[in-house]
């Protein structure tokens, strides 16, 4: 288990951001020495495959963004917009809602707009969290689970994330070990944040589960944060759980809805949190003092997304399954057997054997140096995502082809 908190004793004067101490306590930017060798490489000119942040290359569909340009042209748009989002986008988040999941909402008390479902985690810390107070967080995990704590005053107790080979949480597993946090940490924890389908890990967790996290989370009397981020992208045809689906979830817990993904709409900034009243009003206050919300086009067209037919969130989801199965095809090829992701747009792959000893940081420069292939070390997730790397499936299927082309490449002249 990992314990990150603030450092107390700062150097006078700083000398650089680390000296402050909420930053000093932040876990180290692992990515960067990968980051910073990919920049150097691609300005020597050479031909870098990156596949490393997960960074959508598909466009937001054609009728989002005729809904954005019909509305960007006038000038009544342009002021100040509300920083808990305009009604009508709020009003079409809680209809997606009831369509979706049957799950009913109070658009004016159970759904606030954020900036992004990122800016959302970190700014519901802020409002929920005292110095001290500690959330557990599953690990591997997305990194702002573990930094809005931190960035926020608290301490992050991390638990190991286990998986099944049919790529589903092992329950027993992560909740023993929730339980177990509330039983050793003093204070008690305060919060437990989860996100499924999860990021990088791909494991998708079942209703049942969800619903004995919810009724722990009441017996331990914690907070609970579901990220959802990749709740449109399960491969296996049946749709991932929301957690406000459970009953009494509302009593307990938020979710973070993101259009990022499902919507191709990652450069836009759109995101919701929806769920517990008290949870959702104490963000919409917060976020009241730190912003003025979206551009009103921008809320007005992502109302329209969740309103308008749904055909294109299934054409993105089979993209990414598509692209799934050709780097996943390649890289089996060359004799790496990966696991295929039940959900997300990622592969999440055990290092080989013999790779082992370089690390995920050692064996993802070692990719880039001999392959040209970029992919993220899995140890920047957390303890827990040590020998493993991550794939973002961000580039077209022949691309990813050539991608495990060159890694298969390299792999050989390893063994050879």
């Amino acid at each position: 288990m990992t314990d990150i908190r603030p450092s107390a004793q700062p150097q006078w004067p700083p000398q650089s951001a680390a000296d402050f101490p909420r930053l000093s306590g932040l876990p180290a930017y692992v990515f960067a020495q990968v980051n910073a060798e990919k920049q150097e490489r691609i300005a020597a000119g050479e031909d870098v495959i990156d596949l490393g942040m997960g960074n959508p290359d598909l466009g937001t569909p054609g009728h989002i963004v005729d809904e954005l340009v019909a509305h960007a042209a006038q000038a009544k748009h342009h002021r100040y917009s509300a920083s808990r989002g305009i009604h009508g986008l709020r009003e079409a988040m809680a209809g997606h809602y009831a369509e979706r999941y049957g799950v009913t909402l109070d658009p004016e008390t159970q759904v606030v707009v954020t900036i992004g479902a990122k800016e959302g985690i970190a700014h519901l810390m802020l409002a929920l969290l005292d110095n001290g107070d500690t959330v557990i967080v599953p690990s591997p995990a997305y990194p702002i689970h573990y930094y809005s704590v931190v960035f926020a005053g608290g301490h992050v107790h991390s638990i190991p994330l286990v998986g099944d080979e049919d790529g589903y949480v092992v329950g027993d597993a992560l909740l023993s070990a929730v339980e177990a946090a509330c039983q050793s940490t003093w204070p008690r924890p305060k919060a437990l944040i989860l996100s499924f389908p999860n990021n990088p890990t791909t494991l998708s967790v079942t209703p049942e589960l969800l619903a004995r996290a919810v009724e722990l989370c009441r017996r331990e009397r914690l907070l609970l944060i579901h990220d959802f981020a990749y709740a449109d992208f399960s491969f296996h045809g049946q749709d991932p759980p929301s957690l406000l689906q459970v009953p009494g979830a509302m009593e307990v817990g938020v979710e973070f809805f993101s259009m990022s993904k499902s919507y191709c709409m990652a450069g836009w900034r759109v995101g919701f949190c929806v769920g517990n009243t008290a949870m959702v009003q104490a963000l919409t206050r917060i976020k009241s003092y730190l912003d003025y919300g979206i551009f009103q086009p921008i809320q007005i067209a992502a109302a329209h997304a969740l309103r308008a037919g749904q055909e294109c969130v299934g054409e993105t989801r089979e993209v990414y399954r598509r692209r799934a199965e050709a780097l996943l095809g390649a890289l089996h090829g060359a004799g790496w057997p990966v696991p295929p992701p039940r959900a997300t747009m990622f592969i999440w792959a055990p290092i080989p054997g013999e790779y082992v000893h370089m690390g995920s940081v050692g064996f993802a420069r070692h990719l880039l140096r001999e392959a040209g292939v970029v992919v993220s070390p899995g140890v920047g997730f957390g303890r827990e995502g040590e020998g493993h790397v991550r794939f973002a499936l961000i580039e077209p299927e022949e691309r990813l082809r050539e991608a495990g082309a060159r890694i298969a490449k390299a792999l050989r002249r390893k063994a050879a």
